[in-house]
């Protein structure tokens, strides 16, 4: 039924079961931390089953490897596209327009700052 109170233990009953408890609680605190040692359980592991770890890495690279090369469908707008090549086609005009303005007025903006520069560089001769 019910345990008995240990009041009528002696002191030598008493310190025995307490040093009991103890190595109960000691050993299962190590059985848990054997249990919850991955890393060694990883080595071990590895060690007695190297074979089946070799073929794992290897399956999990080619899976890897194989990943990206799948192909992506692209759907595309046949109005999207006319849009965008006549917008390539302005843009490209606009530039050669660009190119050929920037050509003759280069050599008005070169001179325009070469008198300014020459003219700064004297200016500040004279003064010292």
């Amino acid at each position: 039924m019910a345990e008995k109170s240990g009041r009528n233990k002696s002191i030598d009953e008493l310190t025995t079961e307490i040093a009991e408890s103890r190595e109960r609680v000691r050993r299962d605190l190590r059985g848990l931390q054997y249990e919850l040692d991955f890393p060694a359980k990883f080595r071990r592991s590895f060690r007695k089953q190297t074979v089946s770890w070799m073929s794992a890495a290897a399956a999990v690279g080619v899976l890897v490897a194989l990943a990206p090369m799948r192909k992506k469908k692209i759907y595309v707008d046949a109005k999207g596209a006319r849009k965008s090549q006549k917008k390539l086609v302005e843009t490209g005009f606009a530039l050669a327009v660009l190119k050929i303005v920037a050509n003759m007025v280069r050599p008005v903006i070169v001179e325009f700052l070469k008198n300014r520069l020459t003219g700064f560089a004297g200016q500040s001769r004279r003064k010292t």
